[in-house]
């Protein structure tokens, strides 16, 4: 079966200061709950903000390294998950579902990628 990242974008700069709710909360733990006793969710984490990660480009033959904050970039990636479904449309499905659990005032974008495998 293949397995597919799903990376969860949000725009640090517009996110709620407070963060997720406790009811966002409870709602997302329902559905990991149900994601991983259906076998699918291989793993699953959210990330610090970007102030505390680091760019190591490679370019023009030349290497940079640039600490956060990446205020260059309005959408980073806050989360991930890596889950074996039976196609595309079901990871895409649990997306769906995963973004539905929260409440109207957040803006976040789900990216679904089947990992290469071999």
């Amino acid at each position: 079966m293949p397995r597919f990242l799903t990376m969860i974008r949000i725009d640090e700069n517009n996110a709620p200061a407070e963060g997720p709710s406790p009811e966002l909360q409870e709602r997302m733990g329902k559905l990991l709950e149900e994601i991983t006793k259906a076998g699918v969710m291989l793993e699953t984490a959210g990330l610090l903000p970007s102030s505390e990660g680091t760019r190591v480009t490679w370019s023009g033959g030349r290497m940079s390294v640039t600490d956060g904050p990446f205020t260059e970039t309005k959408e980073v990636v806050g989360g991930y998950s890596i889950s074996q479904c039976k196609d595309k449309a079901e990871a895409v499905e649990w997306a769906r579902r995963f973004l539905a659990t929260h409440e109207d005032h957040w803006t976040i974008t789900a990216e679904v990628r089947e990992i290469a495998e071999g």
